[in-house]
């Protein structure tokens, strides 16, 4: 699906999505948990990238992080900037960022590359390698399945990624795989996150 029409998709229900998700006591007590724990060890600039209004990007600034947010979506970006005045917000991509080479200690990529085919996530990644410093650290949370396929997502298509597939192409990217959490719920869709670090 074009670029545009997700952004359009979230665009369109920004709102919706604030009043559902924009506060961080909506995440599950396990991904505020990881999300912490993967930035205490954190050195330097860290990219909440897909920042969406925002709750994560205060998360880790309330925890400690040197943080920014990106989003390609201009409403989200409106609305974090208006909640979270204290912090820096911008619009951005995640296949083209603008960010010099190796100057991010830590992305967080959670669930904001779900949208992306999979040539569209390879190149993501590459991009994500790019930015981050030689030892850093990127945290991404997906939908867990048992093969690459697309699915009717809520607000635009989107696809499940086994674990392990997605740790081939983080691989490929030049990423070293630390720890894979994985959950399933019966009231939600299965979930998982992958810690990983860029080689040196």
């Amino acid at each position: 699906m074009p670029e545009s029409t997700v952004t359009a998709a979230y665009g369109a229900r920004s709102d919706e999505y604030t009043s559902l998700f924009g506060d961080i006591a909506s995440a599950h007590p396990d991904d505020r948990a990881l999300v912490a724990e993967w930035a205490r060890g954190l050195d330097g600039p860290v990219v909440d990238l897909g920042c969406g209004p925002g709750q994560w990007t205060d998360f880790l600034h309330a925890h400690g992080a040197e943080i920014s947010g990106v989003d390609p979506t201009p409403e989200f970006v409106a609305i974090a900037r208006s909640r979270h005045p204290q912090l820096e917000f911008r619009a951005g991509d995640a296949r083209r960022l603008d960010l010099p080479g190796g100057s991010v200690a830590g992305v967080l990529a959670w669930y904001s590359l779900i949208h992306l085919a999979p040539d569209e996530l390879t190149a993501a990644l590459a991009e994500i390698a790019r930015v981050l410093r030689p030892g850093g650290a990127l945290l991404v949370g997906f939908f867990d399945g048992g093969e690459v396929e697309q699915f009717a997502h809520a607000v635009a298509p989107a696809w499940f990624w086994p674990p392990e597939r997605l740790g081939e192409e983080l691989d490929r990217a030049g990423f070293r795989i630390e720890e894979v959490v994985r959950r399933r719920t019966a009231e939600a869709r299965p979930h998982a996150a992958v810690v990983a670090r860029r080689a040196g």
